[in-house]
């Protein structure tokens, strides 16, 4: 039964793709943004060792003291290593190369595959009211991964608008089948969103028609199109809806937000 005095827990939905370079660290950062825009409290938790989401919020690696890695690892409070971004309502757990190392260290802790789960919900979290939490997962079907799959209640896959775009997804969905039967029974796929497409590229209309005929309703309706202003936005530090606000990137990323929420109205 649910405790009546505790807020309605976030919903944790883990930003997968083993491949890298199909958005997804952007897409995590804007569509964030964007619920946050819309007056959500979301916290990013960075879980890639690259740190690019902690890079692309403005946030210093001289100011990472404590990270995603003390979260899983050393027991850290959660108010000790997140970040308040420039962005309202947008926090985030920083990341920095130490996670490289996450995956050998968890190997030997019996509960290897809960540590994300567990430190997301410990008691401290619930003064922030976080309505969404997102998970930006390294480029690989690691430990780290797992942890992600088993802590979410859904796994959102970005797809790149190119070539090979849908092969890997097998060995993705296999992945989540595990973390089913095994860690998560009520994870389910959030759905599957089209980044990096351009509209006039032949290639890019089959992708996006041969994903609808294989994989129906999980594919969002919103397309992320292929925008210099999203790919300039994180050199400045910054989703592209402060730094561009009226940029195509902006626009598809708000409706995204939007389409994300009403899944979760009609399905809640």
């Amino acid at each position: 039964m649910a405790d009546p005095i505790r807020p309605a827990a976030a919903r944790i939905i883990a930003v997968v793709n083993q491949k890298g370079g199909v958005g997804k660290t952007t897409t995590t950062i804007n569509l964030g943004a964007a619920l946050a825009e819309d007056g959500y409290n979301v916290l990013i938790v960075d879980l890639d060792p690259q740190g690019n989401a902690s890079t692309g919020l403005g946030i210093e690696s001289s100011s990472r003291k404590l990270t995603t890695y003390d979260l899983l690892l050393d027991d850290a409070p959660l108010e000790d290593v997140i970040h308040i971004t420039e962005f309202d309502g947008l926090w985030i757990s920083p990341a920095t190369s130490d996670l490289s190392s996450a995956d050998i260290q968890m190997v030997s802790n019996e509960k290897r595959s809960f540590l994300l789960f567990d430190a997301l919900r410990q008691p401290a979290i619930d003064k922030y009211a976080f309505d969404f939490i997102l998970i930006d997962c390294p480029p690989s079907l690691s430990l780290l991964t797992v942890n992600a799959m088993v802590a979410a209640h859904s796994v959102l896959v970005p797809l790149q608008s190119e070539f090979f775009a849908l092969e890997g997804l097998s060995q993705l969905m296999l992945t989540i089948r595990e973390v089913r039967h095994s860690a998560n029974p009520d994870l389910r796929i959030e759905g599957v969103v089209l980044t990096m497409h351009d509209g006039r590229n032949r290639l890019a209309q089959q992708v996006e028609l041969d994903s609808r005929e294989t994989l129906g309703d999980l594919v969002f309706q919103t397309i992320i199109p292929r925008n210099v202003r999203v790919s300039e936005a994180p050199s400045y530090a910054q989703p592209v809806l402060t730094y561009d606000t009226a940029s195509k990137g902006s626009v598809a990323y708000r409706a995204l937000a939007r389409e994300l929420v009403h899944r979760y109205e009609i399905s809640g």
